[in-house]
């Protein structure tokens, strides 16, 4: 596991378009399908990561509390399958179903996605306004495994907040830390 930070993409980047495929539902996703009337948080997560699966719950929780808002969320996982297939999309349905996303959870074959995003990390979260102007990137919280921060999502919340009141971007926002993203390899 290569510990990994966000890229930190600039605020204001507009979010980068997307049609992906949800191995649950067998649905093909894309940006606009996804979004909120108010914003969208978009996720960068896999199956294996020990840092994803720290704050699987927390995740669900966040979302059940921000969808009703206006807040649309999407998950999406870009790892190679080749070198990780417990990330693969079949495993991908049994999580989202095990852990009742109530949020799709799309699959990025082709890293196109993650590359736009400039994604590093899983978990790496990114959240867009409703022009879809990105207002925040980074962490969830201060909690990692075996840190014994709780799980709170203090950190995204209150990104969350200041966008549901218009209040724009927060000062302090730190990256995100976790597995690197699984990059295909040329050739």
């Amino acid at each position: 596991m290569a510990l990994t930070e966000s890229n930190m993409m600039p605020l204001g980047t507009r979010a980068p378009d997307f049609d992906l495929p949800e191995p649950l539902t067998k649905k093909q996703l894309s940006l606009p399908q996804v979004r909120g009337e108010k914003g969208v948080l978009v996720i960068f997560m896999c199956n294996h990561c020990p840092y994803v699966k720290h704050v699987i719950k927390g995740l669900v929780s966040l979302a059940e509390d921000y969808l009703p808002q206006g807040i649309g969320v999407v998950a999406i996982s870009s790892n190679d399958i080749s070198t990780h297939p417990q990330d693969a999309p079949e495993r991908m349905a049994e999580l989202a179903s095990r852990e009742a996303f109530p949020f799709p959870y799309l699959y990025d074959a082709s890293q196109a996605t993650a590359k736009a995003y400039q994604a590093a990390c899983t978990p790496d979260f990114f959240l867009f306004d409703n022009d879809l102007s990105c207002c925040y990137r980074g962490r969830m919280d201060g909690s990692t495994p075996g840190n014994a921060v709780p799980v709170t999502g203090n950190e995204l919340r209150k990104a969350l907040d200041a966008l549901l009141a218009g209040e724009g971007a927060l000062q302090q926002q730190n990256p995100s830390i976790g597995c690197n993203i699984k990059w295909k390899h040329a050739g």
